[in-house]
């Protein structure tokens, strides 16, 4: 008879994430997961014919813990500024996660800011369309120009570079929130590109 499995998949998982939270996805290798368990490296190989198959797994465990970051953010009074506060909190809170799934380039560990931009977009579209009043293609495009400033201070989070508070940080979002949804209320044609840019400039520097 085989010698019985001691730890099941999910099991494994777990521990791979648990480093991937600590010292990054580079460090999922066989001895830190072994280590995590307290086992040698063998019983990872029952389940996984690679350190990349288990790695795979991790970012999906990733994208499961950044989803419940966005629906939390969802639930507060304004929807997309609180999508806004727990994007840069789970940035600042999982900073390797983040690193994970928005700074990793897709030739690896799946992964890569545009995934996270397209997946990102499917999570909130629904509550932009209802509280913005707009349709899909409208409000992808606003989340776009929202999600490129939120990201920009993530990243400069994550880097350790960032020199402005949680106040101002999330005073940029109400900003750039109501600028853009403004503007693409009031500017006939601007999410589809179709608009006199100059014309508007013209009306816009005289006021």
């Amino acid at each position: 008879m085989p010698p019985k499995v001691k730890f099941q998949k999910e099991e494994i998982v777990r521990a791979a994430l648990h480093v991937a939270r600590k010292k990054g996805i580079d460090a999922v290798t066989a001895r830190e997961v072994a280590a995590q368990l307290q086992v040698s490296p063998r019983p990872i190989f029952t389940w996984f014919d690679t350190m990349e198959q288990l790695k795979t797994e991790v970012y999906a465990q990733a994208k499961v813990l950044y989803q419940e970051y966005v629906e939390r953010g969802l639930t507060e009074q304004i929807p997309f500024l609180g999508v806004w506060h727990q994007y840069i909190n789970f940035a600042k809170e999982e900073t390797e996660l983040y690193k994970l799934l928005f700074l990793t380039k897709p030739d690896g560990v799946i992964g890569g800011a545009t995934e996270a931009l397209r997946f990102s977009q499917e999570l909130v579209r629904d509550s932009v369309m209802r509280v913005y009043y707009m349709d899909a293609d409208t409000a992808d495009k606003y989340f776009r120009d929202i999600w490129l400033v939120a990201f920009s201070f993530a990243t400069l989070i994550v880097t350790e570079d960032c020199p402005y508070s949680d106040e101002e940080i999330f005073a940029v979002g109400t900003e750039i929130s109501l600028s853009v949804c403004k503007a693409y209320k009031e500017i006939s044609g601007l999410p589809q590109g179709d608009f006199d840019r100059d014309a508007i400039f013209t009306q816009l520097v005289k006021k």
